[in-house]
């Protein structure tokens, strides 16, 4: 994924704006913009651009779906083995060399993926693996809208963050991002990246940040475990999947709320309060945050985002870039969350393991008059494993109420180990397993209460 290199040398108050890179920023923003951030109406679903890209490719693809899945899940496994094995040239250096060089417990995730998806698409194995509910779920339900999503997400995201839009809207806010969350402004550039692209383009932005200089161990901590919300698309996914789509607004809002509270309080309580403010240590810190005094805030962001245009990758490397994106995430984050995904089904379906650890929810679950306490129980800590899980079990929930609080909450909780998690591990950023346990925990224990009065309160 793209970094957001800001230049070091700041904007002089007489520097112009030329018309050739205003239009270079405006008209690939203005695209990114209507792709990716402008809800319509479709009949009676809303829907944003790019999902109705990715809805008409389902379409289209149909039944073939789970079949390509299985394909690409396979070819991962295969290309990494290869380059293991062989050590070919072209993966001695850069992004492919990242994507096919990995550790032995990644490597063993793709091939535990990968054989996952066969025994449920040819349905051998063990019936615990291959039912509709576990692998099924992954590679009928989840797996159709992975594929077809990330390949337009990785395709049109450059129009978002190539262009100059992030470095528009972090020099805008930069001042309050300072006050509200004591971490640098261009740090909101990552959050508009998560909230608009996806969690784990924010999570990736923030990992090249961090390995660049621009944040230290604290801020990109704070930044991977607080701002990598999803996508405005992705939340359409789940609230359709729990049948509150004619709420999206009141559902949407509610996660914004709960989410910008969580995001002020989280970061100032332990683990995350007891982190370094070290730099990463090969480079040091490369950040400089001052704004000459002379210039307004709007021409400033508006220079800052005209230079960014003016310096962005032409159409063949764009493409390259497009291209590398999408076998990333096909061939890297893809089978780790079909082999995450479908242990942890396999746990909250096969398992009393949820349920357990979820008795004590439900006392504070009755605490908040939600209906059907017993039953939400296991969805409010089931999000641990993977985002979508809470919104699978919350499908056999009678109450309309009770489904938008799970919805809202496993959205809110941000820390799900088949993606944000994996991503995280895998990282250069100091974080460990514990600390993403706990924080889960924390941001559930702040979140829930808000979501449980916002829905009580306006909505039902």
């Amino acid at each position: 994924m793209s970094s957001s290199h800001m230049q070091l040398d700041e904007p002089s108050a007489d520097e112009p704006i030329q018309r050739r890179h205003l239009l270079k920023f405006l008209i690939p923003s203005l695209i990114g913009v209507l792709l990716f951030l402008v809800p319509f109406q479709v009949g009676d679903t809303i829907n944003i651009g790019m999902g109705l890209m990715a809805d008409g490719l389902q379409t289209l693809l149909g039944s073939a779906l789970p079949a390509i899945a299985v394909i690409v899940l396979c070819l991962s496994v295969v290309a990494t083995l290869y380059v293991k094995l062989v050590d070919p040239s072209w993966a001695k250096v850069g992004v492919l060399q990242e994507m096919f060089h990995v550790g032995s417990v990644w490597l063993a995730m793709r091939i535990l993926g990968a054989i996952f998806a066969l025994m449920t698409y040819f349905q051998f194995g063990p019936e615990f693996v291959t039912a509709s509910f576990t692998g099924g779920v992954m590679l009928n339900d989840l797996a159709p809208v992975l594929l077809t999503f990330f390949f337009f997400a990785a395709l049109l995201l450059p129009f978002l963050v190539e262009f100059g839009f992030m470095e528009f809207i972090g020099s805008l806010v930069r001042k309050p991002f300072r006050i509200i969350f004591n971490l640098p402004g261009r740090s909101a550039i990552d959050a508009t990246a998560s909230w608009m692209g996806s969690g784990t383009v924010g999570v990736l932005i923030t990992t090249q940040q961090y390995e660049q200089g621009y944040y230290n161990g604290r801020e990109a901590a704070v930044i991977a475990t607080n701002f990598s919300v999803v996508s405005i698309a992705f939340a359409l996914l789940v609230t359709s999947f729990v049948d509150i789509n004619h709420l999206f607004v009141q559902f949407y809002f509610t996660v914004v709320v709960a989410g910008l509270i969580a995001a002020v309080i989280v970061p100032r309580l332990p683990p995350l309060s007891r982190k370094a403010n070290d730099y990463y240590e090969p480079v040091g810190c490369q950040l400089s945050e001052k704004r000459t005094a002379k210039i307004g805030l709007f021409r400033y962001s508006l220079l800052q985002a005209t230079r960014r245009a003016a310096g962005a990758p032409g159409p063949q490397k764009l493409a390259r870039l497009a291209l590398l994106n999408v076998m990333d995430i096909f061939l890297a984050l893809l089978p780790l969350v079909f082999a995450i995904g479908t242990v942890a089904l396999i746990l909250a379906e096969f398992t009393p393991l949820f349920t357990w650890l979820s008795y004590p929810m439900v006392p504070v679950l009755e605490l908040l008059r939600i209906p059907e306490a017993e039953a939400a129980a296991p969805a409010t800590l089931v999000g641990f494993a993977d985002m979508f899980l809470p919104a699978v079990l919350a499908t056999n929930i009678e109450s309309e109420l009770t489904r938008f609080v799970i919805a809202c909450l496993s959205l809110t909780q941000l820390i799900y180990m088949s993606e944000i998690g994996a991503l995280l591990l895998k990282s250069k950023i100091p974080i460990k397993l514990w600390e993403l346990v706990a924080i889960f925990l924390l941001r559930t224990a702040i979140t829930l209460p808000i979501i449980a009065f916002m829905a009580h309160t306006f909505f039902f």
